[in-house]
């Protein structure tokens, strides 16, 4: 399953590279906003998708700031 191996692949990152990780999910958010308004988007679900990979990753990198 897929979560599961991204829940996998958080756990192990500092708190850096999740800024950086956080940073390009958004990125790539905004990418398809932009295609969603000029061009056609195949999958809609991506949006959702999206926000929830930088919600989780957000999660993460609180739980990595309490603990240091």
């Amino acid at each position: 399953m897929k979560v599961s191996k991204e829940k996998k692949g958080l756990k192990g990152l500092s708190v850096a590279e999740l800024d950086t990780k956080i940073e390009a999910l958004r990125r790539e958010l905004f990418n398809l906003r932009l295609n969603a308004t000029t061009a056609h988007v195949k999958d809609y679900s991506q949006f959702g998708k999206l926000r929830r990979s930088i919600a989780r990753a957000l999660t993460y990198r609180s739980k990595q700031a309490q603990q240091q």
